[in-house]
């Protein structure tokens, strides 16, 4: 089966308020592209050899968009390559191993979009924060490669903790001269993948006809599902909202519950990522109305990053949505988040900062 026949679009019923038009599509069962679409793109997959990498990467090997598919790791990413390049599907297989830079470099030799899942995996009891020292380099390095390799790119960073990843990689292109907001995303799509599945669960229908906004940033109580937007109408109780939306913050510890210690949401964030990254390749073939939520540069609340829906096009963003109607309790919700998240906005910003004027070596490690 072929990857438009089992992966559904996000822009059924997508209904976005504070825009000055509303945006409505109908759901079907394949990729929306047309007879003239350009399929000749160049994604990277950093940390390809990961438990997030290898099924991602089995997704965009489907992707009829795709051309060629660069994959880098610091180790056994070559079989991964080989593996894939048996599939009989049309994008073309390299694979680049090693902790040097040229390595590197040289996967991300002019493509079009990167998309990073490398760094240390999430374990039982571990914060978010915890995970910054050790993932934080995975940003700089990606910035300082793209800077070289494809300064015009997209990247979409799925490594944790996203709320502070996005502002080192932006910290460190803004040192290096090639600073686009317009082009760097966090990918929070998994939250709204979660939220829809949970959703439909409830209300008894297909998660492919539903659809919720979820804004803010990937952590906590900073992802807030408005779920009085939901469509189709949710009309469940305050407690049975209250617990859908706890359930939906805190989905990717369950995950790592469940694991055991073994590891976190994998499956689940390639699925989530795979369809981010085609949402970005149908907005450079220039398809239009091509809506995400995803974590970027932002003025639409206090916190400099944030997490909203967005109009994708050749550029990358295209237009900001801007925040969808919220009800009371999400307005509080939301005035809740906003410390939060400037507080990890602001230590991505001074280790970005501390390691612009202190550079040193470090392991790309992989999720």
């Amino acid at each position: 089966m072929g990857f438009g026949m089992w992966m559904r679009t996000s822009q059924s019923c997508l209904k976005i308020c504070k825009c000055k038009r509303v945006i409505q599509g109908k759901a079907t069962c394949g990729w929306n592209w047309n007879q003239n679409s350009v399929r000749n793109y160049k994604v990277t997959v950093v940390g390809a050899s990961g438990g997030i990498g290898q099924p991602l990467s089995l997704m965009l090997k489907q992707n009829p968009l795709i051309s060629e598919l660069s994959l880098h790791d610091l180790k056994l990413v070559k079989g991964v390559a080989m593996d894939l390049s048996h599939i009989c599907t049309n994008p073309q297989v390299e694979s680049f191993e090693g902790e040097d830079e040229a390595s590197l470099e040289n996967s991300m030799q002019d493509s079009h979009i990167v998309v990073v899942p490398a760094g240390m995996p999430r374990k039982p009891g571990m914060d978010r924060d915890q995970l910054l020292s050790a993932n934080g380099f995975v940003a700089m390095a990606v910035a300082t490669a793209m800077s070289k390799a494809c300064p015009k790119a997209l990247v979409a960073f799925i490594t944790n903790p996203v709320n502070s990843v996005v502002p080192i990689a932006s910290e460190a292109m803004k040192s290096l001269d090639c600073y686009d907001p317009k082009r760097i995303f966090g990918v929070t799509t998994l939250d709204v993948v979660r939220a829809r599945t949970f959703l439909a669960k409830h209300m008894k229908v297909d998660p492919a006809e539903v659809n919720v906004p979820v804004i803010g940033g990937h952590a906590g109580i900073t992802i807030l599902p408005i779920l009085s937007q939901c469509c189709p109408i949710f009309k469940g109780t305050p407690e049975e909202t209250k617990a859908l939306v706890h359930r939906i913050q805190e989905a990717g510890t369950e995950v790592v519950k469940a694991k055991a210690g073994t590891g976190s949401a994998t499956l689940s964030m390639a699925y989530a990522a795979a369809h981010f990254v085609h949402a970005l390749l149908r907005g450079l073939n220039g398809e239009e109305d091509v809506v995400e939520c995803a974590y970027v540069a932002s003025d639409v609340t206090e916190s400099p990053y944030f997490s909203t829906p967005l109009e994708l096009g050749p550029d990358g963003i295209k237009n900001n949505l801007g925040l969808p109607d919220m009800n009371s309790d999400e307005q509080e919700s939301l005035k809740k988040m906003i410390p939060e998240l400037k507080k990890s906005i602001d230590e991505g910003t001074k280790y970005a900062q501390e390691a612009i004027c202190n550079p040193k070596k470090g392991p790309e490690s992989k999720k």
